[in-house]
């Protein structure tokens, strides 16, 4: 499936953010749009949308930051023509991290949205 082919941009299924940022960059857009394309082409898919954040900052700031994260991509995928239903947003903050060491490196890893079909 396009899915899991690996020359196909819907293989990404993680979109990277920078330091306190919901943004999405612009290394990450064309992953944004093949995954829309594909929504849209198949209206019956549902996703979910996860947001995380780093270990700084309270554990509120984080959880309202990996939200604002996971909306933003949702947002992004509506406005290239998602139904808003296909899409489940959430937000784990800081509770799942992939690194669990204390530098720039993983700091960067966890700042994420995985998108899960």
């Amino acid at each position: 499936t396009p899915l899991d082919d690996p020359q196909n941009p819907l293989s990404v299924r993680i979109i990277y953010f920078d330091y306190d940022s919901s943004d999405i960059q612009s290394q990450f857009r064309e992953t944004v749009e093949a995954h829309a394309a594909y929504l849209v082409a198949n209206p019956n898919v549902v996703l979910s949308l996860e947001g995380h954040a780093d270990e700084r900052g309270s554990r509120e700031y984080n959880l309202a930051l990996g939200e604002r994260r996971s909306q933003t991509v949702k947002r992004q995928m509506v406005l290239l023509g998602v139904s808003s239903s296909q899409i489940r947003a959430t937000s784990y903050g800081e509770e799942r991290p992939v690194s669990e060491q204390h530098d720039d490196f993983a700091w960067s890893q966890n700042r994420r949205v995985e998108i899960i079909y």
